[in-house]
């Protein structure tokens, strides 16, 4: 199938927080747009994620623009409940979102952008907002040995609960809030050492009654780009570093090489184990902007504060510090696409891009 779909404004590819929040933007200005997902259903990878996942802020901290997250303030959602919202957010908004569409190309036409689909579909716009998420494309680092690994090896990505790894020696690979949760979790059934590079740093999770995100936003913190959402320090209620010290589960330096059966420790000693789970982080899954300049030598995306520096009417929202530590959250996404929309909109009105029908500016529920 080779449809070419009508013109519209602005495509934005991905439905996960980032293209839920651009397109509550879009549709404020009475743009005509369209959201192309490979989900079957909006929410991005947020449904994939491990069960027992809780957020890292609480609900005050977690919401999308025009719709506070439905919970006590103080309370951290879970990953089900943050799936909810985004289905009802995507719901009560009526985001003209395209499920099962996986965009696989873009290249410049005519002044404007041509999205090839995987199914044979070429949408046509004007602008192109990446939401495609920061946390679609797993990133395992290179270890001597480890194809040669005969036991499991996963990433957190495809990590969902404990249950299958009852009775087994396990190491947990990294030093961030995911990999204490995914140790902390399988060491109720498991033997489980978290290898690491660094020392785990934690914080607490409320500093003198008041939620660590909150003294962030007091003291400017959350404006810039010193901490990031991927890394430490972990974020802890008490609950994690006592299980360290516990010793429900230990901590180790990184080892060197992987073996066929196991691990070897910087000492040169070699251990057998069952498992090794990576919670080694993500990386922006850009792949369909291969025909683009996007990347640099570094493989970096160039772009300023979410506008390509290379490619005008290409835009980003959701990358890893694309403005501060929280670009890539449920609560950053939303000032991040808020904070393009001008430029969009300027290059909108140039001439030289693709012409389209607009639309009569649409009222949404105010914040």
């Amino acid at each position: 199938m080779n449809q070419i779909n009508q013109p519209v404004d602005v495509v934005v590819i991905g439905a996960g927080q980032a293209g839920l929040a651009s397109g509550w933007h879009l549709k404020r200005q009475g743009l005509s747009f369209l959201i192309l997902d490979e989900q079957l259903q909006p929410g991005g990878n947020w449904r994939n994620y491990y069960d027992s996942l809780e957020l890292f802020s609480p609900a005050a901290y977690s919401s999308l623009p025009g719709m506070p997250f439905p919970a006590a303030p103080g309370h951290y959602p879970a990953r089900d409940e943050v799936v909810r919202y985004l289905e009802k957010y995507a719901e009560l908004f009526e985001l003209p979102i395209l499920q099962g569409v996986r965009a696989t190309r873009v290249d410049r036409v005519n002044g404007g952008f041509q999205i090839t689909a995987a199914s044979g579909q070429h949408f046509l716009a004007r602008a192109v907002v990446v939401a495609s998420g920061a946390f679609s494309r797993p990133y395992t680092p290179d270890i001597p040995g480890l194809g040669s690994f005969n036991g499991t090896q996963l990433h957190s990505a495809d990590y969902r609960n404990n249950q299958p790894f009852g009775g087994q020696r396990i190491v947990v690979i990294g030093a961030a809030n995911s990999a204490v949760q995914i140790a902390y979790d399988l060491a109720k059934v498991a033997t489980v050492t978290l290898a690491t590079r660094e020392t785990i740093r934690f914080v607490p999770q409320r500093i003198l009654g008041a939620d660590f995100h909150t003294w962030l936003k007091w003291t400017g913190l959350e404006k810039t780009r010193w901490l990031n959402d991927q890394s430490t320090p972990v974020l802890d209620d008490g609950t994690y570093s006592k299980a360290l010290k516990a010793g429900d589960f230990n901590q180790a330096a990184m080892f060197t090489q992987v073996t066929s059966t196991g691990i070897v420790w910087p000492d040169g000693q070699h251990e057998a184990v069952d498992s090794l789970m990576f919670a080694t982080g993500f990386r922006p899954n850009l792949a369909f902007l291969e025909s683009l300049p996007v990347l640099d030598e570094r493989g970096w995306v160039r772009q300023r504060d979410g506008r390509a520096t290379h490619v005008p009417g290409l835009y980003f929202v959701g990358l890893p510090k694309q403005r501060n530590f929280a670009s890539a959250t449920l609560r950053g996404v939303g000032p991040d696409a808020e904070h393009i929309l001008r430029h969009l909109l300027n290059h909108l009105r140039a001439p030289e891009t693709l012409r389209t029908p607009t639309r009569k500016t649409e009222q949404l529920t105010p914040e």
